[in-house]
């Protein structure tokens, strides 16, 4: 598989098994993400969408079926493994950011280094390339209280980057920053995908994602639903 790939394969997500009000919030959904592809998941609140992120980032198991990153099956693997598979192969982008509000941005964006061991010169150097890339060199020393919401998700955008993952996954990236602001962020994803070849995957309510994805996939009732669009490439 290529770098940056994801598939599901016949993937469901039951909460409440055998409870009678059980709950199959990803219905058997089948799909091939391609490397490099910016995909789009739509879709009414309590579709499924955000429990198909949550499985492809490995934050959550499936009940059967299987998610495959870079050609990696995640069932199989301990806590460990799904954790430095996250750290190696994955960048999240959250709505609420997740920054830790005593920590630096410098310090927000380094931290993931910090697990995967890297010298304090490697995680400097690399620390200080995404804020250049981010546009935030100046505020590497300002805490998340002292940044206005869209230098925040900048932060949090480096700080995904880190690893230097293929795979970005962004829930709802531009959902709590104003129009021109959430712009800006879509702007700097686009470049990522355009320079770097990442493979971006967004849950999002924002109609000007899913008109620069390269694929949106809308999901209702757990399902991916017939109205696909996909443009030409």
């Amino acid at each position: 598989m290529s770098n940056g790939e994801i598939v599901c394969e016949d993937l469901f997500k039951t909460y409440n098994i055998g409870k009678p009000n059980e709950c199959r919030a990803v219905n058997g959904i089948n799909l091939t993400i391609s490397a490099g592809k910016i995909v789009s998941i739509i879709g009414p609140s309590g579709s499924g969408k955000s429990t198909l992120l949550n499985l492809i980032s490995c934050l959550d198991t499936p009940t059967s079926g299987e998610v495959y990153i870079e050609g990696v099956g995640i069932t199989p693997l301990n806590q460990f493994e799904k954790a430095r598979l996250r750290r190696e192969k994955l960048g999240f982008v959250f709505q609420q950011f997740n920054l830790i509000p005593t920590m630096s941005a410098a310090e927000n964006v380094e931290l993931p280094m910090r697990f995967m061991g890297a010298s304090k010169s490697e995680r400097k150097k690399r620390v200080r390339e995404l804020l250049g890339l981010v546009d935030l060199e100046d505020k590497a020393g300002n805490r998340p209280s002292q940044l206005s919401g869209g230098q925040q998700q900048r932060v949090a955008v480096a700080r995904s980057l880190v690893n230097n993952p293929q795979i970005i996954l962004a829930d709802e990236p531009t959902g709590n920053l104003d129009t021109k602001t959430g712009q800006n962020i879509l702007d700097l994803l686009l470049k990522l995908n355009r320079e770097q070849n990442k493979t971006l995957v967004m849950v999002t309510h924002d109609q000007r994602i899913a008109k620069m994805a390269t694929r949106t996939i809308n999901i209702i009732d757990g399902k991916i639903s017939n109205k696909i669009s996909q443009k030409s490439e």
